[in-house]
C-alpha cells in the first residue's frame, strides 16, 4: 500500500462576490422582468422598501444622478466596480436621468387571440351529432396539432379511443365524424397533410374555372407544383399559360396552416408585450437617450431596520436572542444594500452600452435607413465601454430600443463586415438589403440564381462569394430561384 504524502500546490481561482452575481443576473433582465424581480425581493427582504427614503436629504433630479453623492455599500468588498468600468469618454449627446422618467409609454401587443381548441369545440355543438358522437368529436379535436392538421389515420383513431376512453367506435362512424370536423372553420382544418388541406379549402369556395383547375393541379400534380415545374403541369392537364396563372393565383391565397391566428390547442388566451428598455429621441439632429425605468420604483433600506441595528449594537451585553436578531437585521440590510447597488450598476451599464451603440450607429438613429448601419461586433462596444464582451452580450440580449423609426432589438445593430471594391468596410446588413431590393425587382418569370446575384453585387462594387450569397439569402428566408418563379 502506497504511503500518504503531502503536496503543496498553488492555484489561481476566480470567485464571484454576491454583488457581482446580483449585477450579472439583473443585467440579463429586460424592463418588464426587472419589475417582477424587484417585487420578489421586496417580498423576501423586509429591510428593503420602495419609495423615497424619508431619512435622506432633499435632492433635486440632477443631484440624484451625481455619482459622487452615492456611497457604495460594497466599497470594502472584493468587487471594485470603478476599476471594472473605466471610460472617461464623454457622449456627444445628453442622456437624461432615468429615475426621472415616469412617462407612460404605449406597449406593443404581439398576440391576442382565442385558442383553436375553443373555436372548434364551439362548432361541435352546432352540428346534428348525437351526444355520444359529440363526445367522440371532442376527443378527436384533441388529436389536432398546433398547425391545425389531424395526422392520425381513421384506424389509429379507432384503436386509440378504444384504449384511452374504452369506447368501441366503428371505422365508418369515426370517418363520418372526422368528415364533419373537416367542414369546420377555419377551412382546411383536420386535414391529414398540406395537400388535403389546400384541396379542402378550395372545395369550400364557389366553383369557378380557376378553382377547378387549382383542384386538379393539387390532386394530380401536387409534387410537380411544389417544385414549380409548371411546364410539365400544363402539358399533363392540357391547360393554357393564362389558365395556369389563374389557378396559381387561387392557390397562393390559401392558408398553409389552418391554425394561424390561434394560440394553439391550449385553454388560455395569451397576450405578450414588448416594452422598450431605451428611448432615443431626435431633437433637431441632437439625440437624447432615456433608460426606461418608468415602472421601476426607487428603493431604500428601511429606516426602522437601521434604527433597530443601532439600538442592538449599542448594548454592551446582549442575550443569545438579541445576537441572533442583530445577525438577522444586519444580513437583511446588507442584502438590501447589495440589491440597491446592483440596480444602480445595471442602469449605469445599460446606459453606457447604449451610448456606445448610438455613437457607432449615429447616422442610423438620425436617418432611420439601415444602409447607414456600420459593421459592429460585441468587441467594438466592449472596447469603447471598458466592459467585458460577456457583459455586452448580456446587455444586448432581450433588450429593445424605441426610436422614431420603430422598435428594434439591440442585436439588430450588430453585424459583421465585408470589404467593397474601394477597400472600405461595409455592414453585411447593407449587402442583404441590396440583395432584397434586387430580388424584389427581378423578372419573376426568370428569377436570378445565386451566380447571377453575385454578378449584380460585383457590379455594385461588392466582392462576395456565391456561398456567401446563398447564406445571406437563406438567412433572409428567400427561396432559391426555381421556387421564386411565377407566371
Amino acid at each position: 500500500m502506497a504511503g500518504l504524502s503531502l503536496i503543496q500546490q498553488q492555484k489561481l481561482q476566480t470567485k464571484l462576490s454576491p454583488a457581482q452575481i446580483q449585477v450579472i443576473r439583473l443585467l440579463e433582465l429586460p424592463s418588464i422582468e426587472l419589475r417582477q424581480r424587484i417585487n420578489e425581493e421586496l417580498q423576501e427582504n423586509p429591510a428593503l422598501e420602495e419609495g423615497i427614503d424619508p431619512t435622506a436629504p432633499d435632492r433635486n433630479e440632477e443631484d440624484c444622478m451625481q455619482e459622487d453623492d452615492y456611497i457604495n455599500p460594497l466599497q470594502n468588498s472584493d468587487f471594485d466596480y470603478d476599476d471594472y468600468v473605466n471610460d472617461d469618454e464623454k457622449a456627444d449627446y445628453e442622456p437624461r436621468a432615468s429615475q426621472a422618467s415616469n412617462e407612460l409609454r404605449d406597449d406593443i401587443p404581439i398576440v391576442n387571440s382565442v385558442t383553436l381548441m375553443e373555436h372548434l369545440k364551439e362548432q361541435v355543438y352546432l352540428t346534428k351529432m348525437t351526444k355520444p358522437q359529440r363526445h367522440i368529436a371532442k376527443w378527436v379535436l384533441g388529436n389536432i396539432d398546433n398547425d391545425g392538421f389531424l395526422r392520425r389515420s381513421i384506424e389509429q383513431l379507432v384503436d386509440d379511443i378504444a384504449f384511452q376512453e374504452n369506447l368501441t367506435v366503428s371505422d365508418e362512424e369515426m370517418e363520418d365524424i372526422v368528415k364533419q370536423i373537416k367542414q369546420f372553420d377555419p377551412p382546411g382544418v383536420a386535414a391529414k397533410d398540406l395537400q388535403e388541406c389546400l384541396i379542402n379549402q378550395l372545395k369550400q369556395k364557389d366553383s369557378t374555372e380557376a378553382i377547378t383547375h387549382a383542384i386538379q393541379i393539387l390532386s394530380i400534380c401536387f409534387e410537380p407544383f411544389s417544385k414549380h415545374h409548371y411546364d410539365k403541369i400544363m402539358q399533363r392537364l392540357l391547360i393554357s399559360e393564362q389558365e395556369m396563372k389563374d389557378a396559381i393565383d387561387e392557390i397562393v391565397r390559401l392558408n398553409q396552416k389552418p391554425a394561424n391566428g390561434f394560440t394553439g390547442n391550449t385553454y388560455e388566451t395569451h397576450k405578450t408585450t414588448i416594452i422598450p428598455d431605451f428611448y432615443v429621441e431626435n431633437r433637431d439632429g441632437e439625440l437624447f437617450l432615456t433608460l426606461n425605468t418608468g415602472d421601476i420604483p426607487e428603493l431604500h433600506v428601511s429606516p426602522e431596520y437601521n434604527e433597530m441595528l443601532q439600538e442592538y449594537s449599542g448594548k454592551n451585553s446582549r442575550t443569545n436572542d438579541q445576537r441572533e436578531a442583530v445577525h438577522f437585521i444586519k444580513q437583511k440590510i446588507d442584502s438590501a444594500n447589495w440589491f440597491i447597488d446592483a440596480i444602480r450598476q445595471r442602469n449605469e451599464t445599460l446606459t453606457r452600452t447604449m451610448e456606445a451603440i448610438i455613437k457607432l450607429q449615429h447616422n442610423f438613429f438620425i436617418e432611420g435607413d439601415e444602409t447607414y448601419l456600420r459593421p459592429m461586433i460585441l468587441q467594438d462596444i466592449a472596447d469603447r465601454t471598458g466592459y467585458d464582451v460577456s457583459t455586452i452580450s448580456r446587455v444586448s440580449n432581450s433588450k429593445y430600443v424605441q426610436t422614431e423609426f420603430g422598435m428594434y432589438p439591440l442585436k439588430y445593430f450588430f453585424s459583421e463586415s465585408l470589404t467593397n471594391a474601394e477597400g472600405e468596410e461595409i455592414s453585411t446588413r447593407e449587402i442583404k438589403k441590396i440583395m432584397q431590393e434586387v430580388i424584389a425587382e427581378e423578372d419573376k418569370t426568370n428569377p436570378l440564381n445565386d451566380d447571377q446575384l453575385v454578378e449584380v453585387l460585383n457590379r455594385h462594387g461588392y466582392r462576395i462569394a456565391r456561398r456567401t450569397v446563398a447564406k445571406y439569402r437563406e438567412q433572409m428566408g428567400i427561396p432559391v430561384a426555381r421556387l421564386r418563379k411565377v407566371f
